[in-house]
């Protein structure tokens, strides 16, 4: 289902809004596309403006940042937790916010993997 990113038919008061005129494409959202620990690929997609957005579909590694500001590549085992919805820690959803195991420990992601096409986290101090 598409979603459409416009003003609301009703005001803040209840009140119902008038139409002034019709739909418009640039007001149309995209489908939620979920990145999964998986070996997947990154999906391309062109967006307003002709620039490009980058999904990724599935993710086996992770950028994880230490505390001490070193960057290393390790693989995604699981999710562990996820506050934007608890269905996805049974799906392997990975959205920006989720726990996830690592081979180095708990990790939080801090990037959009649906927006920007990577996944990188930072290591939880345990």
């Amino acid at each position: 289902m598409t979603l459409w990113q416009a003003k609301s038919k009703r005001k803040t008061t209840g009140g119902r809004r008038r139409h002034y005129r019709k739909k418009r494409k640039y007001e149309l959202g995209s489908d939620f596309d979920p990145a999964v620990v998986a070996h997947g690929k990154n999906k391309t997609k062109r967006v307003h403006g002709g620039n490009y957005k980058t999904k990724a579909m599935g993710a086996e590694l992770a950028n994880v940042f230490k505390s001490d500001g070193s960057v290393t590549r390790v693989k995604i085992q699981t999710v562990i937790e996820n506050p934007a919805n608890p269905n996805y820690v049974q799906r392997n959803i990975l959205t920006k916010g989720a726990i996830i195991d690592t081979k180095k420990g708990r990790a939080r992601i801090t990037s959009r993997p649906g927006q920007d096409g990577v996944v990188n986290a930072v290591l939880l101090e345990e």
